[in-house]
């Protein structure tokens, strides 16, 4: 009965309005393809690449020339779908430089609302940026900012209450604070340098593992478009993009999402790296040449730790002889975690050379690995082709052409024990109202790469093949209709599923905006994957379809300029032959107040949702302070409630101030593991100070 008085609030007070771009919030594509890598991956982990706003705070104070800019540029943007850009790419060739802004409206595919979108972000006159300016001037001039975050949970977890005699257990070896700091200088887009620390919560912090304070650091230095040979320069931490992801892609590469005409890797080669993933980078040095207008060279080399499981070959060995995997969650809380920490050296090499011209580009891309101790992964039938030894080299060629409104790309590697993978793709602007994309995949199942990203429906490039299907539509002014079919299969076996399987995926949007207005979509998706179920009676374990159904519908309106009102209501169910169905739903309403003469904003949430556990769970995009985001999922049976603050009233100054609570009403405990609560709360608290000088 609750829910009903509460769905009865929500309707008429949903809403939606403009972004406030004084302080970069990530954009509402982006926000969209994270809840759906996330959802993707079958994930309850925490998010974390804040890269993605680091090419928006940029292009706000230095905005994009549109009549001298890159495709690689555009798509560092996100807010643009591969169709939209190729369109305006075309529309630039055939009309010339732009005049205006709003002569995107000519552009097929750019509405006002996606100009209105980028607005801030982009220019048609040119900048500094297109003059030379000295080193010594962008190292001296430019933008300072500094930020200190701290957050922690407040109930007690498991990991931080003392051993009882006897036990042998382990226990957090830190305390439950999490803290951050990160400073960088930035000259316009052309050179940038910094640091970031992190200590996650459980961590020790100038004791123990960490006597040198917080358990990571990171640090660069970036040159970009310095001259016309010197493109790019990175010391320090940095990640390399090559092709579609085939031999290596570091960084956030989303997959299968809402932006169904999204499906090209792509953007600079070099980039220089700033986020807190611990797993994701390269650490040395990397640079781009222009050794002629066409023709460009990038080369890199690496020496990191990368976490991983030791294995010994008895119990008196002191030194591993080799390790079983890697471990990416970047977390040293216990012993067992910190024995793991930085286990295994690694040395990469690689570069790329590309020949490109303005409608067509090809380049051959390669990258040897050779690390300290050697791969030997325990073995099971799923993954006996696997990458088993200490070194591995990987050889790819890649291109991309477009002939008038299409778009052809693709990447073919092979890996040294002589697999060969292959994807390719096409993009259309079949009409003004129309877009489709295309693209096929086949990874063998002994295809090997440790860095390999490519677009999938699993991770690593491996034992796939699959052909995707999207489109984008705008029938009228004001409705867009977008969707996506893809279909799939593994010739292998895979970790949790006993035999060859196969699916396929389904998404369909119909979304409904006016200007200045409001904004409205309902989703339907369907997938289907072959995984293991056990048969009860027979007590064995057989490969079965596995349903996951989800629908949404999302309202938005714009009260004023100042007050926005969302709402959202998720249901879906998951099953399977022999398995109880399993189904629930969410439904919340935000709330967000951005006066523009008033030094206090805030942005709220409260969410109620009954779902079965965690295979029926939903994801949604949380606002959280400035320059992060959290999206957690939603299950089992309650409530969730956000509260973000923010005060801008000290020049240069900016202080937040987050909490967050999930109650479950249907168990006694929250969390597992080292994890556990006991008691049916967990509340998130959070403050960060940003200073600019």
């Amino acid at each position: 009965m609750r829910v009903f008085y509460f769905l009865c609030f929500l309707f008429p007070v949903i809403g939606w309005a403009q972004s406030d771009t004084s302080s970069i919030e990530l954009q509402e594509p982006p926000q969209q393809i994270i809840e759906d890598f996330l959802s993707n991956s079958e994930s309850e982990e925490e998010f974390d690449f804040n890269t993605l706003y680091e090419s928006l705070a940029s292009y706000r104070d230095n905005p994009i020339n549109l009549n001298k800019t890159s495709e690689e540029e555009l798509r560092e943007l996100n807010l643009l779908t591969d169709v939209q850009i190729l369109n305006f790419l075309r529309y630039r060739e055939v009309a010339g430089d732009l005049i205006a802004i709003y002569e995107l409206q000519a552009v097929p595919g750019f509405d006002l609302l996606t100009i209105r979108t980028i607005q801030p972000f982009v220019s048609v006159s040119g900048s500094l940026d297109d003059f030379r300016v000295p080193i010594g001037k962008m190292l001296s001039d430019g933008k300072n900012e500094l930020y200190l975050r701290w957050s922690r949970i407040l109930e007690k977890q498991k990991g931080y209450t003392p051993l009882e005699e006897g036990q042998d257990a382990q226990r957090y070896l830190g305390d439950p604070n999490q803290l951050y700091l990160r400073y960088k200088h930035s000259y316009e887009n052309k050179l940038s340098y910094g640091f970031t620390a992190e200590k996650d919560r459980g961590e020790a912090f100038f004791t123990g593992s960490n006597k040198k304070g917080f358990d990571y650091y990171s640090a660069h230095f970036y040159l970009r478009n310095y001259n016309k040979i010197l493109k790019a320069l990175a010391i320090g931490d940095y990640s390399i993009s090559m092709g579609q992801g085939l031999v290596l892609y570091s960084g956030f590469a989303s997959g299968k999402s809402s932006q169904t005409t999204n499906i090209r890797r792509g953007g600079r080669t070099v980039r220089p790296y700033t986020s807190v993933n611990e797993a994701s980078y390269l650490r040395g040095a990397a640079i781009t040449l222009g050794l002629s207008d066409q023709l460009e060279f990038t080369a890199f080399g690496s020496y990191r730790g990368r976490d991983a499981n030791l294995l010994f070959n008895d119990t008196l060995d002191q030194e591993a002889a080799a390790f079983t995997s890697f471990n990416d969650s970047g977390l040293h809380r216990t012993s067992n975690e910190i024995d793991d920490q930085n286990a295994v050296k690694i040395f990469s090499a690689g570069g790329s050379l590309k020949y490109k011209t303005n409608k067509w580009h090809l380049a051959v891309n390669a990258m040897y690995d050779k690390a300290n101790k050697s791969l030997q992964p325990t073995l099971r039938p799923y993954n006996q082709f696997y990458f088993q030894t200490d070194r591995i080299l990987n050889v790819s060629l890649d291109y991309a052409f477009r002939i008038r409104n299409f778009s052809f790309f693709g990447e073919t590697a092979r890996s040294d024990n002589g697999a060969i993978a292959t994807v390719n793709g096409v993009l259309a602007g079949l009409d003004r109202r129309v877009d489709l994309s295309i693209l096929h995949r086949s990874y063998p199942r002994n295809y090997q790469s440790i860095y390999a990203d490519p677009f999938g429906e699993t991770s690593g490039g491996r034992n796939e093949t699959g052909l995707y299907i999207g489109t984008e539509i705008r029938p009228t002014k004001g409705w867009i209709i977008s969707a996506y079919y893809d279909v799939w299969q593994h010739p292998w076996l895979r970790f949790l599923v006993d035999a060859p399987s196969k699916g396929n995926e389904y998404r369909i949007r119909i979304t409904h905006f006016k200007k200045r207005t409001y904004q409205a979509y309902i989703e339907v998706r369907n997938e289907v994957k072959e995984k293991n179920a056990t048969l009860f009676d027979a007590k064995t374990r057989a490969v079965l379809p596995n349903q996951t159904f989800q629908t949404r519908l999302h309202f938005a309106y714009s009260l004023s300029k100042t007050v926005e009102l969302r709402s959202r209501i998720d249901f879906g169910f998951t099953d399977n032959e022999v398995n109880d169905l399993q189904k629930g739903f969410v439904v919340y309403q935000d709330i967000l107040y951005k006066p523009n003469d008033f030094p206090l904003s805030f942005t709220a949430r409260l969410a109620l949702f009954d779902t079965d556990g965690f295979q029926s769970r939903f994801y949604s995009y949380e606002n959280n302070l400035l320059y992060t985001f959290y999206i957690p999922p939603y299950y089992n049976k309650g409530s969730r409630f956000y509260l973000n603050l923010r005060y801008r009233g000290i020049r240069k100054l900016t202080i937040e101030y987050r909490i967050a609570q999930t109650f479950w009403s249907n168990q006694d405990t929250f969390g597992s593991s080292l994890e556990e609560i006991q008691g049916q709360r967990r509340t998130e608290m959070a403050a960060q100070v940003k200073y600019q000088f």
